[in-house]
């Protein structure tokens, strides 16, 4: 079979790991990222049986481990047909005038400079092969900011120009690139913007259904799978129960 390969980052949950099980079930070969490698490591097993499997862990927040990681890729490894630029995260949820600036560094670092690394390397590969297809993560939060979120929306609209500026700079090279941002998705994400409080990150999706990791990542396998001469450029999904970035619908407060 004449697969293609896939690089995801943020492999060890959430979007990135319904989109690595949902790739290997369609014929994709996987390159996982992500900093946990016991995490790392199971998947592998896991999709084993399905498709060549090679796990880099490592910390997209950090330049010289993505440089090392991305270094140890050989053979046709190297040949890296999509990029799922998905590690992300939101820390805290406060005003700008009280937030913990350690959040900031984290949703900085993670969201926007670990993007960036990713894409320093990846997109001039896929120039040389003057092929390839770039899938950033974004959010709703990168069209409409909300408060409590400034660094976090900061951060998703900075994805939103960076992916905009490279679909100019790589028009020449056939290479694609796409924003996805989803609304509502319940993965690990608020469990971590609330430092672990359950109760907190339950309250999040209280009332309605919101979209799953799957959902996203059968998103991500839609837009890799148009014909050649189809970009997908800008894409965003909602739960049916979810209008904006702050106006929901939810069933117990009718």
């Amino acid at each position: 079979m004449n697969r293609k390969t896939a690089l995801i980052t943020g492999a060890t949950s959430g979007i990135g790991m319904d989109t690595a099980r949902l790739l290997a079930d369609n014929g994709w070969r996987l390159v996982i990222a992500g900093r946990r490698s016991e995490r790392l490591k199971n998947l592998a097993v896991e999709l084993a049986d399905k498709c060549p499997v090679l796990s880099l862990p490592f910390d997209v927040r950090q330049a010289e481990e993505v440089n090392r990681a991305l270094q140890q890729l050989s053979g046709d490894w190297q040949n890296i047909d999509a990029l799922i630029n998905n590690a992300g995260l939101a820390a805290g949820l406060a005003p700008v005038d009280s937030a913990d600036m350690s959040d900031w560094d984290a949703m900085i670092d993670t969201n926007i400079k670990g993007a960036l690394y990713m894409l320093r390397h990846i997109a001039g590969r896929m120039k040389q092969r003057r092929q390839g297809h770039i899938i950033n993560i974004a959010s709703i939060a990168g069209r409409e900011a909300y408060p409590n979120g400034a660094v976090y929306c900061a951060t998703k609209h900075a994805i939103y120009a960076i992916s905009k500026a490279m679909r100019i700079e790589l028009l020449p090279f056939n290479v694609k690139v796409t924003t996805i941002s989803p609304g509502a998705v319940e993965t690990e994400f608020s469990l971590v913007r609330f430092k672990g409080d359950k109760q907190k990150a339950d309250n999040v999706y209280r009332g309605f259904t919101p979209l799953s990791g799957r959902d996203v990542a059968e998103t991500i396998l839609f837009v890799l799978t148009r014909p050649a001469h189809v970009t997908i450029d800008d894409l965003l999904v909602m739960p049916v129960a979810q209008a904006s970035a702050r106006d929901f619908y939810r069933t117990d407060e009718i």
